[in-house]
């Protein structure tokens, strides 16, 4: 039997959406196209980033991508005037070009970016752009990445294997630009750190297990050791947000943008 298949939880997703979805409008404004005829909208989830792209450009073709049928269940149900289409970006390539490549929180879980952004890259039209926002590191590590560190060093947890559940493939801003600047003729990029406000710990412990969590709980698929392992996290992570004058937490989380223009 082969490895679980953890499937994507579009309603946790979702829990968060105002959140996640805030990253996906600061990209889009700053992108720079009057009126891109055509748009793909890669890793599209449940369809909130290409709901943003279409208030922006309503007159544009949009094409969502994503390879989980859970997420796409949920995008076909926003909109039925974007082509939907079910494809795993690792083999999927465009049959025409396209005005604006764009990727909201997606491109993290590919590997070697140095190949795959050169792939994108050909699939945008003259006068076009392709513009992506991925989760990233900085310095001092997140503390829940310190919790989930800290987690795997006692025993039965340190039986997981593979990376720390981090944005591993994630390059630095002077990568991104060594791929695309010698073939763009402007490349812009930034990093913001958004100070997200939890009503609790317990929240953050939500977020990242939609999301960065979830390679290491393909590894649980029992569900009694599955939930210690997240009961243990959750008191590991609430020793590190400390609670606000307000009984509130606040959770900082770094994002780094590209923009490149053709």
């Amino acid at each position: 039997m082969g490895p679980r298949v953890e499937r994507w939880d579009s309603r946790r997703y979702l829990q968060f959406e105002e959140e996640r979805t805030l990253p996906c409008r600061d990209l889009v404004h700053r992108v720079a196209l009057t009126n891109p005829a055509r748009i793909v909208d890669l890793g599209c989830g449940t369809g909130s980033s290409t709901s943003v792209l279409r208030a922006r450009w309503p007159a544009a073709h949009l094409t969502g991508l994503d390879s989980s049928p859970e997420m796409l269940e949920a995008a076909r149900k926003s909109s039925d005037a974007t082509e939907w289409v079910a494809a795993d970006l690792r083999t999927w390539s465009a049959t025409a070009p396209y005005d604006l490549v764009f990727s909201n929180a997606a491109l993290q879980w590919l590997p070697d970016h140095r190949s795959l952004l050169p792939r994108l890259w050909s699939w945008v039209a003259e006068n076009g752009g392709l513009a992506f926002q991925v989760p990233a590191r900085g310095s001092p590590e997140p503390a829940w990445l310190a919790a989930v560190a800290a987690l795997r060093s006692r025993t039965p947890w340190d039986r997981l294997s593979g990376d720390d559940p981090a944005i591993a493939n994630v390059l630095s801003p002077e990568a991104y630009y060594d791929v695309l600047g010698p073939s763009a003729r402007r490349v812009e990029m930034w990093d913001t750190v958004y100070a997200h406000v939890f009503p609790d710990a317990r929240s953050i412990l939500d977020w990242i297990q939609g999301t960065g969590l979830r390679p290491l709980l393909q590894q649980l698929p029992e569900p009694a050791a599955r939930q210690l392992f997240l009961d243990e996290l959750g008191r590991e992570i609430a020793d590190r947000y400390p609670l606000r004058a307000d009984g509130r937490v606040v959770f900082p989380f770094l994002r780094r943008f590209a923009i490149a223009y053709r």
